[in-house]
């Protein structure tokens, strides 16, 4: 098994230091033991991540925090029954070892185990090689540039009337992987991404209170680039210049009155909805019960598929490991699947699931979608969620502007904030960053202790209208939590801005009784 450098059409490459790790003889010796020993199938995956934490407050720097998480993990199947070990140490004689331990494992849990495991069929691809979509890689940048720029993000902020004190934050992680199965394939990996970050704040000292306004630049699978703006892709100098103003509204601003409104909510706070109420939704293992620990099962179950109407008729959602910058965009998945786009929402009706390769045949489908992921070589691989997005109107690039034209009293919702949604991603409310009255079709100032409350068919199938392709943006989170022990993955959602009737709308204060 030999290993070739890759790069992507931007010209990044995989880095020589982790190609340079001895990924074949690791694979060689791992997949020779576990085959010895009587898997059927066995996998080999190396995982690298390297990741940095800067925090400043008020311009000083309050924390610095780098890590890297090496090691290799392997997995095999013996008479049916999935076997695990994993190690630090990266030798050939140890991957052997361990391989033999996860025979053991699958040898021990084949009594307990009540199904047979069964693989769906994926082709091989021989000394693949894939590089995420970005121009410059944040760990060449030296830490004091990257203070730099966070002080001075910073001073314009705290230079405003108004704000008594700023955070500015930047996460960067490179995620690198090596996957090898004993049915040929081979395939090495590299992903960057990274999330600057910065909220002001304002205090009243004599009332006791405070209130916060940050940056909505979403956590990207891009480059330093994007932290600086020269990727045209955020306007960093636009909206820091406009937060102090939106802030001292903020605090002003009349407290909203609770009840059925007409809403038109921004792409930066509908990617919140859309990963609760329809992301953890559609994951196959929660829809049929065998994920529910941790935050609950679905309402989406499979007797629903082809059936459940999950929205109107212009609700279309997609499934997508193949996004542009997306977070979950890969090349392959943990188990060797090319990256897919599928639909889970078509015309409003539930039509697909998130999948690996070993839910997708109880669902009598041929091919996983390739959702399977583990956040470390110590954590077994899980269906996690792809990049999924609610998709544009396909036929008039209907802006923002129009979609609050047609609202006569309502809000325009901004920005995410905090969240809740019960167990089976059914019941939830929302709040947000900045919402702004409707009047007669045009913005009327802001007002404030607002959320919004429904369930999920209901908002969904209250949905008017959507935006066009130029409203569309990817929002999206580092830290999607899952499993026991838990694991993070990051995930992206697109959207564009939608028009939704008559969705209840709680005051926030009065709820908490103030």
């Amino acid at each position: 098994m030999s290993i070739a450098t890759s790069e992507d059409a931007s010209g990044s490459v995989i880095d020589a230091e982790f190609l340079s790790l001895p990924l074949s003889a690791l694979a060689d010796a791992a997949l020779a033991a576990a085959t010895a020993a009587g898997a059927e199938h066995a996998d080999l995956r190396v995982h690298r991540l390297v990741s940095q934490s800067i925090r400043l407050r008020d311009g000083r720097v309050e924390a610095i925090s780098n890590a890297t998480d090496l090691g290799f993990a392997v997995r095999v199947i013996v008479d049916g029954t999935w076997g695990f070990a994993s190690h630090a140490a990266l030798a050939p004689d140890t991957a052997a070892e361990v391989a033999r331990r996860a025979v053991t494992v699958a040898k021990a849990l084949r009594d307990l185990n009540r199904e047979r495991v069964e693989l769906a069929d994926e082709p091989r691809y021989t000394d693949a090689r894939w590089v995420s979509a970005y121009d410059i890689d944040p760990f060449t940048v030296p830490t004091a540039e990257k203070v730099a720029l966070l002080q001075d993000y910073s001073g314009r902020l705290a230079a405003a009337d108004g704000v008594d004190h700023v955070t500015a934050s930047v996460l960067q992680v490179k995620e690198q992987t090596f996957y090898a199965d004993t049915a040929g394939s081979s395939i090495a990996q590299q992903r960057v991404r990274l999330h600057p970050q910065f909220e002001a704040t304002t205090v009243d000292s004599a009332a006791g209170v405070f209130e916060t306004m940050r940056t909505l630049a979403a956590p990207a699978g891009r480059g330093w680039e994007y932290a600086t703006g020269a990727d045209g892709i955020w306007d960093w100098d636009d909206e820091l210049a406009r937060i102090p103003g939106w802030l001292a509204e903020k605090v002003k601003a009349p407290s909203v009155t609770a009840g059925p409104t007409d809403l038109v909510i921004d792409p930066s706070n509908l990617w919140l909805t859309i990963h609760e109420s329809i992301g953890h939704a559609t994951e196959y293992d929660r829809a049929i019960g065998y994920e529910s620990a941790y935050a609950g099962t679905s309402f989406a179950t499979p007797d629903k598929l082809g059936t459940l109407r999950y929205g109107t008729p212009i609700m279309q959602v997609t499934g997508d490991r193949t996004e542009r910058h997306g977070l979950a965009t890969v090349g392959y998945d943990d188990e060797g699947v090319a990256g897919q786009r599928w639909d889970l929402v078509r015309d409003g009706v539930l039509v697909g699931y998130q999948l690996d390769r070993a839910f997708a045949p109880r669902l009598g489908l041929t091919r996983s979608n390739g959702c399977s992921y583990a956040d470390s070589a110590h954590h077994v691989p899980i269906q996690r969620m792809a990049n999924v997005s609610l998709q544009p109107d396909p036929v008039r690039d209907t802006s923002t502007e129009e979609l609050i034209s047609r609202v006569e009293d309502g809000l325009y919702i901004v920005g995410d904030k905090s969240w809740s949604i019960d167990m089976q991603r059914y019941n939830f409310q929302f709040t947000g960053q900045r919402f702004f009255r409707i009047r007669n079709g045009a913005l009327d100032g802001q007002v404030r202790d607002v959320a919004y409350q429904a369930t999920t068919t209901d908002f969904w199938g209250a949905m008017e209208a959507v935006g066009g392709p130029s409203t569309w943006r990817l929002g999206g989170a580092f830290n999607c939590g899952k499993a026991q022990p838990g694991q993070v993955a990051a995930v992206s959602h697109g959207c564009p801005s939608i028009l939704v009737r008559g969705i209840n709308v709680l005051n926030t204060r009065t709820e908490a009784g103030q």
